[in-house]
């Protein structure tokens, strides 16, 4: 969910050609290029394991109803990002609409008290700290139809190992808090 560039993706999809990924984000425009990338010739780096859509969360297609076994969300924004860090019950209820029974949802959170101001003022996010989440987010995570079962603080170090284009990014000089939540989604 938030695929950006689909860097992210597409490197999931190269490593793991037997399962089928499908990246989604509500803005098509970074979508294009990659997109046009995958369905070239094998020998021009195609990728037959991968679909781009374009959607919000708050509008998933129906067809994608329970075939999710793994959900990422790297470094959402918008309405994403204020979604799964007030547990909103609607936009979480869409999610685990197209989880398979025990599906993971992981969430990776980056932000800057400073630079992201303007952001976390206009969606009147909290602190995020793993206190918060156990102490806030468990409830309304479960009563959309997950369980909380890992939240840990990340260093900017850890960020690399994502392969993600925002990772590379917010790594370098970062003061920013990353929050990893992992949820199940219940049967």
């Amino acid at each position: 969910m938030g695929t950006g560039d689909g860097l992210f993706v597409c490197n999931c999809a190269r490593h793991d050609p037997q399962t089928f990924f499908v990246g989604i984000d509500a803005n098509r425009r970074p979508l294009q290029k990659i997109s046009e990338k995958i369905h070239r010739k094998p020998s021009k780096g195609a990728l037959p394991n991968i679909l781009f859509a374009q959607s919000a969360v708050e509008r998933l297609p129906d067809e994608l109803e329970g075939v999710a076994n793994e959900v990422y969300i790297n470094f959402p924004w918008g309405s994403l990002l204020r979604a799964v860090t007030i547990g909103d019950e609607s936009v979480l209820g869409k999610l685990r609409r197209i989880c398979a029974p025990n599906a993971l949802v992981r969430v990776l959170v980056g932000l800057d008290d400073e630079r992201d101001r303007t952001e976390i003022d206009r969606l009147n996010l909290p602190p995020l700290s793993p206190d918060y989440v156990n102490a806030r987010l468990v409830a309304k995570y479960r009563k959309a139809g997950f369980e909380i079962i890992e939240t840990v603080s990340l260093p900017p170090a850890a960020l690399p190992e994502l392969h993600t284009s925002w990772a590379r990014r917010l790594q370098r000089g970062s003061s920013r808090t990353f929050i990893r939540i992992v949820a199940r989604a219940m049967g």
